[in-house]
């Protein structure tokens, strides 16, 4: 298997205090359907929704993009986009996942300043989170049963067709944790998905799961304790991340036997969580001042840090389809959680 590492700098191998930080503050959907507030040092607070667009500055890579909050109104307070299809239509949720503040699953239409919000949640679920979609009208996610005070929630991956017709999806481990978790975090025009599952020491494990086959594949990465597959396009390249023995998290895309290792420069973790047809990944980097960054990386024009401007330090790049839009979320001064859609101005 080829490994290629796309990096400015080498950690340091000794920082254990840093791994065991690491392992437990810095995964993303690791503990169930909890609310990623938590990670960003926010507490939900006030009520806001923004509309409207805002331009960013150029950066380095020397893409633009205009922003866009999209909040759905049942709660604004905390909505995150997850990702996006080639039509523009959004998977996403609202609701912390705190007790008496579960998640909500939905697909969002938009047309200009018009909004359609459509319900997707498992049925006879408590909480549901809409995580990935493709072009063809399959989405995928994962749903619970519960909705504790504690945020330790089973875990249960699905997909759906035309968000009507649910079936669960489970890797067939014989070691899961208490309670299980498995997710579904995205899914090709091939439908074939990809997600984890969690084993009972904790450590996640990656596949891919083929909906007309009803196969699974488990994904290993060298020198990986935990892997996470978040996005899948449609030449099977496979986007995630990985946390190493001394608990360095970074992200990485698959293609075919070949890993290319993305480590942000001077980051101190770099989580892949989104991957296009024309190779563009993007995710979510944590700096020095342990600030939240959203980034995009291709082959040919390397990082390149996307903070909504009413987010900066606090914003997470989750999907990106082949016209380079963006879906994430990020928090803003009133400490919501918005959705955030940003489209490339050429």
């Amino acid at each position: 298997m080829q490994l290629t590492r796309v990096t400015a700098r080498h950690r340091a191998l000794s920082n254990i205090d840093h791994a065991r930080l690491t392992r437990r503050a810095i995964r993303w959907c690791r503990l169930a359907l909890t609310a990623l507030a938590s990670l960003l040092g926010t507490a939900l607070l006030g009520t806001v929704l923004l509309a409207g667009t805002a331009l960013a500055a150029p950066s380095a890579q020397g893409t633009s993009y205009s922003f866009r909050a999209l909040d759905n109104n049942t709660d604004p307070t905390f909505n995150q986009l997850l990702g996006i299809n080639n039509r523009g239509v959004i998977a996403g949720y609202f609701g912390s996942g705190a007790a008496g503040h579960p998640n909500q699953g939905y697909l969002l239409t938009h047309f200009g300043s018009l909004k359609f919000y459509t319900s997707e949640n498992y049925p006879g679920s408590v909480q549901t989170q809409v995580t990935g979609l493709n072009d063809h009208g399959v989405s995928v996610g994962f749903w619970s049963d519960e909705n504790n005070a504690n945020l330790s929630n089973d875990n249960f991956g699905f997909y759906s067709i035309n968000g009507r017709q649910f079936h669960n999806v489970n890797f067939p481990a014989a070691d899961n944790s208490t309670p299980p978790v498995n997710q579904l975090l995205g899914v090709n025009d091939f439908d074939v998905a990809v997600g984890f599952y969690t084993d009972g020491a904790g450590a996640s494990h990656g596949y891919t799961y083929n909906i007309f086959t009803n196969r699974y594949q488990p994904i290993s990465l060298p020198g990986a304790e935990d892997v996470t597959a978040a996005a899948i396009n449609n030449r099977d390249q496979i986007a995630g991340f990985e946390t190493d023995a001394n608990g360095n998290v970074d992200g990485f895309l698959l293609v075919g036997h070949g890993i290319t290792v993305l480590d942000y420069p001077q980051a101190t973790m770099t989580e892949a969580l989104g991957v296009n047809d024309f190779d563009e990944v993007v995710g979510v980097y944590q700096d020095s001042d342990s600030t939240m960054h959203g980034f995009t990386w291709t082959p040919s024009g390397g990082y390149q840090t996307v903070d909504d401007p009413d987010g900066i330090g606090t914003t997470t790049i989750n999907g990106v389809n082949d016209r380079g839009q963006l879906a994430g979320f990020y928090t803003d001064g009133n400490t919501n959680v918005d959705g955030l859609l940003a489209t490339p101005r050429f």
